[in-house]
């Protein structure tokens, strides 16, 4: 391998200094994902505690849980995790515990669904009533949403005696806190809507809440959109005044990422092709008015990828998900003269839901270590995950009626 092919992967291989003063080993993060893999009661379980064990294992620097609830009753699916009191604290504790091997943190994703919570368990509410096909929610009042930022500081506060490393706060991907941002789906006139500010005041009161919980020291990142992908939905021009908004707060760590599950919407993940990182150029401009890090996540599929946004200044992390999904080892492999990018599956004609069912239960087959057989079907994978859907939503209703 010549010098300068090695000099260029050595760039993942930097620590990366938080505000906070914590320090992550390397450039490369395992993104959040929705594993779908909590018990259906709230709690963690034994093939979701090894698949996180894996990536570490495997060389990230650290590994977002995804869609982890601050409350049980706005959740995206009745396999995620539920930050309340009366959950279940040693196995807490032990997801964080083997998370974190490896000189590796682990850090649950704070959310809420909002307009987009799973019917079958929820009553969905969003910053306002909305009703069209495929997507229907009552409005929160401002009681409501004065109740929020002390629901996240309760949960990050458990997820520090916990043992976990850090918090993100989810506002991307059209889930609440990305629901306040846009003007396609808040349509408020009181402080909480109208400009870019108003609209992000709540996150601002989320995260001196949740700062306020977990003191100076301990790590707070955020998810937010580039862009929603809709007509009506946040533009590039208001992510960048949130980006700026966010430089004046005590987070740690902006990810960078874009689109919205809402009805009808293409997922940009779910092509057959990519033609690379989504939002790189975006991200570039963020750096640009901010001194927080910056992460960026989506559509990286190779090395040389991950490193031209390092070397190049578009970002300070790389979030991978669907790419660790392939190979929860991909970090040792990228950080070494080894290297090797994974193939990708492809599908014809997908099914709506198809493809993440599929992802979903491959995460599945590697808390159990058993991805060398697993062989789904694109249809298969779809009944499996909506069965096992189906079963957790009775469990969840037992659990939290």
């Amino acid at each position: 391998m010549s010098r300068i092919v090695q000099d260029d992967w050595i760039a993942l291989t930097q620590p990366l200094e938080l505000p906070c003063g914590v320090q992550l080993k390397n450039r490369l993060i395992k993104a959040a994902m929705s594993d779908s893999l909590g018990d259906g009661e709230g709690n963690p379980s034994e093939t979701q505690m090894r698949l996180y064990e894996r990536w570490a294992e495997g060389g990230a620097a650290l590994s977002l849980i995804g869609e982890v609830q601050t409350s049980p009753f706005f959740p995206e699916k009745p396999g995620n995790l539920v930050l309340v009191p009366d959950a279940d604290l040693d196995g807490l504790q032990a997801l964080a515990a083997r998370g974190s091997v490896n000189e590796a943190h682990i850090w649950p994703q704070l959310g809420h669904a909002g307009a987009l919570s799973h019917g079958p368990i929820s009553e969905p509410k969003g910053p306002s009533p909305l009703n069209i096909e495929g997507l229907q929610c009552e409005g929160m009042t401002q009681a409501d949403i004065e109740s929020l930022p002390g629901y996240y500081a309760r949960a990050a506060g458990l997820a520090k005696g916990a043992g976990f490393g850090g918090v993100q706060i989810h506002a991307g991907h059209g889930f609440l806190f990305s629901q306040f941002l846009s003007p396609l789906f808040n349509h408020r006139t009181d402080v909480y809507g109208g400009s870019v500010a108003r609209r992000f005041r709540v996150i601002d009161e989320t995260i001196e809440a949740i700062r306020q919980a977990v003191g100076a020291s301990f790590p707070i990142g955020i998810k937010i959109n580039a862009t929603d992908k809709l007509v009506g939905g946040l533009t590039e021009e208001e992510a960048l005044e949130v980006v700026q908004l966010l430089d004046k707060t005590s987070v740690d760590l902006i990810d960078i990422s874009g689109g919205t599950y809402f009805p009808g919407a293409a997922s940009s993940s779910d092509g057959s092709a990519s033609s690379g990182p989504y939002f790189l150029e975006f991200a570039r401009r963020a750096k640009g008015v901010t001194s927080i890090p910056i992460m960026l996540t989506g559509g990286f599929r190779t090395r040389p990828q991950a490193v031209a946004a390092v070397q190049g200044g578009a970002a300070d992390a790389i979030g991978l998900a669907r790419t660790m999904a392939l190979n929860p080892s991909l970090a040792n492999a990228w950080l070494s003269d080894a290297g090797g990018d994974p193939g990708f599956p492809t599908f014809d004609a997908p099914t709506r839901g198809g493809i993440t069912a599929w992802y979903s239960m491959r995460l599945t087959a590697l808390g159990e270590g058993s991805e060398d057989r697993f062989d789904q079907s694109l249809v298969a994978a779809l009944r499996a995950y909506e069965a096992r859907d189906a079963e957790r939503c009775a469990r969840w209703k037992r659990r939290f009626d």
